[in-house]
């Protein structure tokens, strides 16, 4: 998304922001006494699990003492010593999966410590508290003199996941705050709520930033306060200008006033109500299992009663979603680029309404001129 100029312009994504549209983001976030810290990847998420399978690191492996851990720790020395020596007021952090495995020894020895800051990251409900704690001890023995903690408020629960399961992040933010308790005061530095889009760049989009923000609420105010109360929920609903914010399950669909609610108010109809309306008529409706079956549809057979029972509902339903479908994408268009609104709704709710189109497609193709039926009208009745 950065516009990149010269020869890594060639980074840049189709809708990457303007300069203009970078320096309005600065402004906004100096404002609002935000930091916009640039992410830079130069490690982490370029392939780091397949370390070791390159030709001159299989070579490199062959040789006495060699492991893949030292293999990491010397590229991640590398290149935070390039950082440092260009910026020596920069502070490289770095995701801590690669570390957790390596002994504490080969970490010392390595320098690694004196250049990067770890960064702990666990998004589950039920991270290991107490295997944390030993983590960031070991952590600390070796050398890293300033470690970080690294949250979910969104993603991470699912590749598709749509609506966001708050009360999941808010125990992940409580289990954290025990996590801190149980080292000194000053061993975390600070805790990064991340707030995923995607699991990488070929996976579709999980939930939306809009869908996300009553999740982020509840976080921040819960790691502010020091847990979540009955005061701490009101005071989010009050900032948010939600009636009643749902925890345990999704948040309710009454309207809200926070800037993008429009947004989640309709994907959480879609989320909770499209497929499951959709799958309730074609899969438990009984003028469609017992009438017009997949066997009828593909042979083009229906009594003309049922089309009376089945064409208004399957209109209807058509009719409702199509509505709200595009009331839906006109807000998302205000908010996200076009290729990201085509995504979400071919992903999200093209799939059902096209379920719909062609269960009509098939009625009137049943339904046309032909040869009349040659089996007994059905009896509609209950049977005895």
């Amino acid at each position: 998304m950065f516009p990149y100029e010269g020869h890594l312009r060639m980074l840049r994504a189709q809708h990457a922001y303007s300069p203009s549209e970078i320096k309005e983001i600065l402004h906004l976030a100096t404002l609002n006494e935000l930091e916009v810290v640039p992410l830079v990847q130069t490690f982490g998420h370029m392939e780091v699990y397949y370390l070791g399978e390159g030709e001159a690191s299989r070579q490199w492996l062959q040789q006495e003492q060699n492991t893949k851990a030292r293999l990491c720790l010397s590229h991640v020395k590398a290149v935070a010593s390039h950082v440092l020596a260009r910026h020596p007021a920069t502070k490289p952090l770095v995701w801590d999966d690669m570390l957790r495995d390596i002994p504490e020894d080969q970490l010392s020895a390595s320098g690694v410590p004196q250049l990067v800051q770890p960064m702990l990251w666990d998004y589950t409900a039920d991270l290991d508290v107490h295997g944390k704690a030993l983590l960031m001890e070991k952590y600390r023995k070796c050398g890293f003199r300033q470690l970080w903690a690294a949250s979910a408020f969104k993603g991470a629960t699912g590749v598709s996941q749509a609506l966001t399961p708050i009360e999941h992040h808010l125990r992940n933010h409580m289990q954290w705050l025990q996590v801190a308790a149980h080292g000194p005061a000053d061993t975390l530095q600070g805790i990064v709520l991340t707030g995923w889009q995607r699991y990488d760049h070929f996976s579709v989009l999980c939930e939306l930033l809009p869908v996300g923000i009553p999740s982020l609420a509840v976080c921040l105010q819960s790691l502010l306060q020091g847990g979540f109360a009955e005061d701490v929920k009101a005071r989010v609903e009050n900032l948010l200008g939600i009636p009643s914010l749902e925890i345990t399950g999704f948040t309710s669909e009454a309207a809200a006033s926070f800037p993008g609610s429009d947004i989640l108010a309709l994907i959480t109809q879609v989320g909770l109500h499209l497929r499951s309306s959709v799958d309730e008529m074609l899969h438990r409706d009984r003028y469609v299992t017992g009438w017009f079956s997949s066997y009828h549809r593909r042979r083009k057979l229906v009594h003309p009663v049922m089309i009376q029972h089945i064409q208004p509902q399957a209109l209807s339903l058509l009719g409702r979603w199509s509505a709200l479908a595009g009331e839906l994408e006109a807000a998302l268009r205000r908010v996200f680029y076009p290729d990201a609104v085509e995504e979400w709704l071919e992903e999200n709710v093209q799939p059902s309404l096209q379920q719909l189109q062609q269960l009509l497609q098939d009625l009137g193709e049943a339904a046309g001129p032909g040869p009349p039926l040659a089996s007994p009208g059905p009896d509609t009745g209950q049977d005895p």
